[in-house]
């Protein structure tokens, strides 16, 4: 079995040391100082420890002088439950900072807060809760189109400040508030801020642990009790640590990354864990590489997944946001459940075949594997940079694509990159005109798209039993629409160089 030869062939670069009822130590070799001192000596100054609402004491678990050792998402967790230490497995109340929801499951979710809350009840906070709609968008479904004007109404009657509406659905680019897919959006537009809690409808809420918050997904019934109290019954995860350390090989993404530790630990191996990203690889990936490696957590069934703050985060939050946070870390000698090293310079391009993201194989292996198209887009791979990175292949082989390649930008300042922003080495062309130049189609209008399936008139949907290679997060079946359509999930440099042969195809044959 491919699986087989996969998991022996990691084992130079993935190993795995467990827990003894111990604090767990790392060697000195792999030890991330950077990630937990280097952090906080570096943080800047307009940054400061403040609590929202205003407390009169400081908890220890905010400042870091606890008697306990914590994990980073015990510290969040108990500075939101205002208490000064947690422990895994503790159930605790916790304060939310925001709630998100969009429109496939908006519409639950009030139905819920109005029925347990009363049809004239208020919100706890206008300003913290977030409603997106984005999935099912530019389709003709009267009952996809009746979801956007609830979430309407109910913004209207509660004055809901952050409502990204959409009215005109023939042209996105008349409608100013509209943004795209909830996580993106919600990082572009400043509401993911380090040492907060977030919570949302969708289950890769946990996207935005990537700048070091806690990020769940929870159902309707939570959300709809969050939005009438602002709190939430939560259990402490213990924590999975992933050390991710080693260069960068010029031909992996952080997708490759997360579908090896998928592949490694299996769709069930952090079940309500949180899993915990370090290391120099981890410090040296970009905001948008980040948001991709905790965005897919949930498909080992992790709680949430988080990265510490550092000045990378920094940089992406300023302009964005004018909340006061204060990032946490955790500490030296903090339990860990499980911690597993990583070496990334001895990883290769990989895909998830179908139909589980933990089935994985390397792309070489699959070379003979003959697919029908190409879908680049999702939360998980429709940011600016997936797009850079698709870009630069079909760039290098200076070849047409030989099967149909769609695009759907994840909001609608991807898509204006697009057509505004320079691909390095290109002398001056932009994605947009290399897309065109390699044959794909013209970049969609932002929205989930076909990630989730959706109407059958939702663009680039599979209405036939295909074989695509996609930048998505899940491949069950039906996932993008008929059930026997066969996905590989892989990274934008995998995808293109797909595009370019017609099958799975390494990129190594196109980047050097």
């Amino acid at each position: 079995m491919a699986s087989s030869t996969i998991a022996s062939s990691s084992t130079t670069c993935f190993i795995k040391k467990k827990e003894t009822g111990l604090p767990s130590f790392t060697p000195t070799s792999l030890r991330t100082q950077s990630c937990n001192n280097n952090s906080r000596r570096t943080f800047p100054k307009k940054i400061v420890s403040v609590m929202s609402p205003p407390q009169s004491e400081r908890r220890p678990s905010t400042t870091g002088s606890v008697k306990t050792a914590m994990t980073m998402t015990e510290k969040i967790m108990a500075r939101a439950s205002e208490k000064s230490q947690v422990v895994p497995g503790e159930n605790v109340w916790v304060n939310v900072d925001v709630l998100m929801t969009h429109d496939v499951c908006g519409p639950g979710t009030i139905g819920i807060f109005k029925k347990e809350f009363g049809e004239n009840a208020k919100v706890w906070d206008r300003e913290k809760i977030v409603i997106i709609p984005d999935h099912y968008i530019f389709t003709s479904d009267e009952r996809a189109n009746r979801n956007v004007d609830i979430l309407r109404d109910f913004c209207a009657e509660q004055d809901i400040k952050y409502f990204y509406d959409i009215k005109d659905l023939g042209n996105f680019r008349a409608n100013p508030d509209y943004k795209g897919v909830c996580h993106v959006a919600l990082a572009q537009e400043g509401h993911c801020r380090p040492g907060e809690v977030l919570l949302g409808t969708d289950s890769h809420t946990c996207n935005a642990g990537a700048f070091g918050q806690f990020a769940s997904g929870i159902g309707n019934t939570d959300a709809g009790f969050v939005m009438g109290t602002g709190k939430s019954l939560l259990k402490v995860p213990p924590t999975l640590r992933f050390i991710l350390d080693g260069e960068m090989p010029s031909y992996l993404l952080a997708k490759d990354l997360i579908l090896q530790i998928i592949g490694e630990i299996t769709v069930a191996g952090a079940t309500y864990k949180s899993m915990e990203f370090v290391g120099s690889a981890v410090e040296s990936l970009t905001m948008e590489e980040r948001m991709t490696l905790c965005n897919m957590v949930v498909e080992a069934g992790g709680k949430n997944g988080v990265v510490p703050a550092d000045s990378t985060t920094y940089k992406y939050l300023e302009g964005k946001t004018s909340v006061e946070f204060d990032p946490v870390y955790s500490d030296d000698n903090a339990r860990f459940l499980q911690q597993y090293a990583i070496n990334v310079s001895k990883l290769e391009p990989l895909v998830a075949k179908p139909h589980s993201p933990d089935n994985r194989a390397m792309a070489r292996e699959c070379k003979d594997v003959k697919i029908d198209r190409v879908y680049i887009g999702s939360c998980t791979g429709g940011k600016t940079e997936d797009f850079l990175s698709a870009a630069k292949v079909f760039l290098a082989s200076g070849k047409k694509v030989k099967v149909p390649t769609f695009l759907v930008p994840a909001t609608q300042k991807v898509w204006m990159d697009l057509y505004a922003m320079e691909v390095p080495g290109s002398g001056g062309k932009t994605c947009s005109q290399i897309f065109e130049e390699a044959g794909c189609d013209t970049p969609a209008s932002p929205s989930c798209g076909a990630c989730l399936g959706g109407p059958r008139d939702t663009y680039a949907r599979m209405n036939e039993p295909k074989v695509c290679v996609s930048t998505t997060n899940r491949n069950f079946p039906g996932r993008m629409g008929h059930k026997e359509g066969e996905i590989y999930l892989a990274s934008p440099f995998t995808a293109a160089a797909s595009a370019l042969t017609g099958y799975v195809t390494d990129p190594r044959d196109f980047l050097q």
